[in-house]
């Protein structure tokens, strides 16, 4: 079975990405505008026509704004579990085809088991994903303060992984636009991973079967993508670890489509 994955965008204004295995296809999160979805899957010869769901991971706007213009249009089913579902609902007053799971459970979609797992943020019921594939397992894990001791065990078998690295902590200390109340939030057990602390995640998670490493959601203004690949790139050179291929997702375009 043939794996695809690419990342369509990710920063702190929006989120998402592709899997496809053998003839199945599903969207991670749907961050970006309908037609921004739609142009960047173009890119790569797809359509949103041909999409088998939506994963979400939760309800921020960064993570699901493109369900009013894609999702309700095409009826595509959305994967999620009850919290989550609730809170769309809310915010986006919308009636769509909603799949929802228990947090901690694997369901399938065709040639894809997804195991789904609580991570800390300070969102209903935040999770992330290991999407299993006859070729190779991919890992995401996005807005979260730190990784628990669950979340370090969920993704062990990860061959590819997407990987917070929101901020850079002095530049975010630096920071005159943001209130100190807002600054406390985003670097709390219940906010984003800086580029530091994903370093220690990753540490934790490198293995043999890790390939291919994708640093994601980083801001726009307290981080640079420089910073953040030299934070992993210091931590892959301690552990030896030369076969990890590390690659920073932009907001503005998909990064280079993965074959596993």
């Amino acid at each position: 079975m043939s794996v695809q994955f690419t990342i369509l965008g990710s920063g702190s204004s929006g989120n998402c990405a592709f899997v496809e295995a053998g003839e199945t296809r599903v969207l991670i999160d749907a961050g970006l505008s309908g037609r921004q979805i739609r142009k960047r899957l173009l890119s790569i010869g797809r359509t949103p026509e041909k999409l088998d769901g939506i994963l979400i991971t939760h309800e921020h706007s960064d993570h699901v704004q493109g369900l009013t213009g894609l999702a309700a249009t095409l009826q595509l089913p959305i994967y999620c579990n009850r919290a989550t579902r609730e809170a769309i609902e809310r915010q986006l007053k919308l009636r769509l085809d909603f799949r929802l799971f228990t947090t901690g459970d694997t369901f399938e979609i065709g040639g894809l088991a997804v195991d789904t797992f609580s991570v800390p943020h300070d969102a209903y019921d935040p999770v992330g994903f290991l999407v299993r594939t006859e070729a190779g397992n991919i890992g995401f894990l996005t807005d979260l303060g730190h990784a628990t001791r669950l979340v370090v065990e969920r993704l062990q078998s990860a061959n590819a992984l997407l990987l917070e690295s929101n901020y850079d902590l002095k530049l975010l200390q630096d920071d005159l636009r943001r209130p100190w109340s807002v600054k406390q939030r985003i670097a709390s057990r219940h906010g984003h991973l800086s580029n530091l602390a994903a370093g220690h995640v990753l540490e934790q998670l490198l293995s043999d079967q890790l390939r291919h490493l994708y640093l994601g959601h980083l801001s726009s203004d307290c981080n640079r993508p420089d910073l953040a690949r030299q934070t992993a790139g210091d931590i892959l050179e301690k552990n030896g670890a030369k076969h990890v291929r590390v690659e920073v997702a932009s907001q503005e375009a998909p990064c280079e489509t993965l074959r596993l």
